[in-house]
């Protein structure tokens, strides 16, 4: 009976449905659901990209649950039949794959780190970013290296070649200011949600010194995922920018992938906290609530 109803629910959600259905399965902490779930979709369909998507998620879940040994078993399974996969494809042929190889990787890494061996989850990081620096990971596992070592060190320069409001500062010109970089996307939900909390920041903290700056990129598409030339995008970013960010008054807004690359902003939005001596204090992908980025903003103010 437990197959049949596992059954009706991948055939009634469809393929592209497993990777929340894994997901809901294991935000109950059910692994065992998860797994048959994942074990019925392979029998019918095989090892798909969607497959190794959703199976991607095992590791992550447990190792948030610092369920290390099953975390771990389940990154290598993962990484392995990704590799498999990628002897007859490229990594970026389609979107799935590369994440659930990206997935198993940053499990790994931040696994050793979790188990104290930092040094070596940054060192296999590392390896990694140079075995896949020209593929669409690279901000992922540069996201994690800078989780494991970017607080209290000089951040990366910004690169400020295009741009749109206020022309950016380097960020060695602005030491002395307390400088919050918001790195965000024009297609973000999170991003806009994060908006109004930047904008009461700023109305606190301005007088004493805080900067926002908010770097976004190109992304080849505008409204609805329409194909866009570079310059219809950048004309759609800023009536976005109008639209979502004028309560941020004059930040400035680097436009540029690299950017995203360099700071490994492959989760959007990302908060950059740097003092006024110019040392990182705060790296963050994802959003933040109010009172957790004031007291963050708040300990590098005068």
């Amino acid at each position: 009976m437990r197959v049949m109803l596992l059954l009706v629910t991948l055939s009634g959600s469809g393929l592209a449905a497993l990777v929340a259905d894994v997901r809901a399965a294991l935000a109950q902490d059910d692994f065992q659901k998860a797994e048959s779930l994942l074990s019925e979709f392979r029998k019918q369909h095989g090892v798909t990209p969607e497959w190794l998507e959703a199976y991607s998620w095992l590791g992550r879940g447990a190792l948030a649950r610092k369920r290390y040994d099953e975390a771990e078993r389940y990154a290598a399974e993962t990484r392995r039949m990704c590799l498999d996969a990628l002897q007859t494809r490229g990594l970026d042929d389609e979107p799935r794959l590369p994440i659930a190889l990206g997935a198993s990787i940053e499990v790994q890494g931040q696994l050793l780190a979790a188990r104290g061996q930092r040094s070596e989850g940054v060192s296999f990081l590392r390896q990694e970013l140079a075995a896949w620096r020209n593929t669409s990971i690279r901000a992922r596992i540069q996201k994690n290296i800078h989780l494991l070592t970017l607080e209290g060190q000089p951040p990366p320069p910004l690169e400020i070649k295009e741009w749109l409001g206020p022309k950016p500062r380097p960020l060695s010109s602005l030491k002395g200011k307390t400088v919050l970089l918001f790195f965000w996307a024009h297609w973000c939900p999170d991003c806009k949600a994060q908006g109004p909390v930047l904008a009461q920041l700023l109305e606190k903290y301005a007088g004493r010194g805080l900067v926002i700056v908010g770097p976004t990129q190109r992304y080849g598409y505008t409204a609805r995922g329409t194909e866009a030339t570079p310059a219809q995008e950048k004309l759609y970013i800023e009536e976005i920018r109008r639209q979502h960010y004028a309560m941020l008054g004059e930040m400035s807004v680097p436009l540029s992938e690299e950017n995203f690359r360099v700071w490994g902003c492959s989760t959007t939005p990302t908060l950059v906290l740097v003092d006024r001596n110019g040392l990182v204090r705060l790296y963050h992908p994802g959003k933040m609530a109010y009172e957790e980025l004031a007291r963050a903003v708040e300990s590098t103010l005068p």
